[in-house]
């Protein structure tokens, strides 16, 4: 005779399905303030080395730039971390493709379809031009709006995944717990 229980499934260990296809990066917290954890991405082992380098100002430590304050986000203020502490963070998939589409999709549709009523309206290039610009501007402007929609709505902000493991001062691998 076997002794079944009709008892809870034991907690499982995969991923939560809302966690699936993140990209994932590491970001450091940078300060605590109004309940929230404030944190900056990390630079990427490649940083520095691409053409904008000079722009970005990620890699630049001591000052904080208007650049760097752009890129910072709140994180939950709940999670016990501290000022310096490393945490991994990610976005799903296809938030990185929402962002792309707003930044430069909407604009380049945007572009083209007021160059193409500007040649059909006017019939000469000089409108076509003037259509092509006044859309671009219009796109720059829809696409500021829809970006502030998502971002209002959470959908832009990285969230918090887990603590990044920290390498040991002495380079070591300990794999006590204690």
């Amino acid at each position: 005779m076997s002794n079944l229980q009709s008892s809870a499934p034991p907690e499982s260990f995969f991923p939560n399905a809302d966690d699936r296809d993140m990209v994932e990066g590491f970001a450091r917290v940078v300060a605590l303030s109004g309940g929230k954890a404030w944190a900056e991405p990390e630079p990427a082992q490649s940083c520095g080395g691409c053409h904008s380098a000079g722009l970005c100002s990620i890699g630049k430590q001591g000052k904080t730039s208007a650049h760097q304050l752009a890129k910072r986000f709140a994180l939950p203020g709940d999670l016990g971390l501290a000022v310096g502490e490393r945490v991994v963070v990610g976005v799903r998939e296809d938030t990185l493709t929402k962002g792309a589409l707003t930044a430069y999709g909407l604009p380049l549709l945007a572009l083209l379809a007021g160059g193409i009523m500007g040649q059909e309206f006017g019939h000469s290039d000089g409108y076509a031009a003037l259509g092509a610009a006044g859309g671009l501007a219009a796109g720059l402007l829809a696409a500021r709006v829809v970006a502030g929609i998502l971002s209002a709505r959470g959908v832009l902000t990285p969230r918090f995944l887990r603590r990044a493991f920290e390498v040991p001062v002495d380079g070591t691998c300990h794999t006590e717990h204690g």
